[in-house]
């Protein structure tokens, strides 16, 4: 591949663990790297503030890295946060809701992220868009599913006449796994990194520090991460797809 469409890939980038790694990930593979992040009301804001750090990390643990990665984009999309009653917009506990469904769940959020993403890498003149979205370590949001991205990425090719293509490296990888391919791709160096400025906790917490990084320790983002890192810590990572 050698012209800038097809070596090109935008990175849905929240600051958080998993798009840290997909980050990561993007890098390895293509030779321009732009990223995207969007400000909705949600709680944890302060997984935005997150972004430049690690960022400047992966480029001071890579000088190859540092050469392709390019603009850092922020999307302010108030009206999803306006319309969503969920406890990732709204200062009310964490529980599960109707449907089986835990209220921290943003309807269409991934949805909109994506086809925002899509139109913005339409702009850039980009066709690959990666995001962390994953089934196998998740909180049964539906729109997080394998079969749902694929779905969307035909409905995004036919409504821009586009050949998109929506790459999820972390769909059928748990968390454990998550972070053993962070380490396979940056070495400790860059789980290191990930552990320290990375942000997950629903709830914002930047004030205890665990082993894994910053978070409350008690909301499903925290738990879901502590739980990775103790399997991958004992070295029972496994493989993932």
């Amino acid at each position: 591949m050698t012209d800038s469409t097809s070596n090109a890939a935008l990175v849905l980038f929240s600051g958080g663990q998993d798009s840290a790694t997909c980050l990561a990930w993007a890098l390895s593979r293509f030779e321009r790297v732009e990223t995207v992040g969007f400000s909705y009301g949600q709680r944890h804001l302060v997984e935005l503030e997150s972004r430049d750090k690690l960022i400047n990390g992966m480029m001071a643990l890579r000088p190859e890295w540092a050469a392709r990665l390019g603009t850092s984009h922020t999307l302010d999309i108030p009206t999803l946060g306006e319309i969503s009653d969920t406890a990732l917009t709204r200062d009310v506990a964490i529980e599960m809701g109707e449907g089986g469904l835990p209220n921290t769940f943003v309807p269409g959020r991934n949805l909109i992220f994506l086809t925002f993403a899509a139109a913005l890498a339409y702009r850039r003149g980009m066709t690959h868009v990666v995001g962390g979205m994953c089934e196998t370590d998740f909180s049964g949001y539906p729109d997080c599913r394998d079969e749902t991205i694929k779905a969307l990425n035909v409905a995004l090719n036919l409504g821009m006449a586009r050949p998109f293509e929506l790459h999820t490296p972390l769909m059928w990888r748990d968390k454990a796994q998550t972070w053993a391919l962070a380490e396979e791709l940056g070495g400790k160096g860059l789980v290191d990194l990930i552990i320290e400025h990375s942000h997950t906790c629903y709830l914002g917490e930047r004030g205890a520090r665990h082993a894994w990084g910053y978070g409350c320790g008690e909301c499903p983002a925290c738990s879901l991460r502590a739980k990775g890192w103790a399997a991958y810590a004992a070295g029972d990572a496994g493989e993932g797809e």
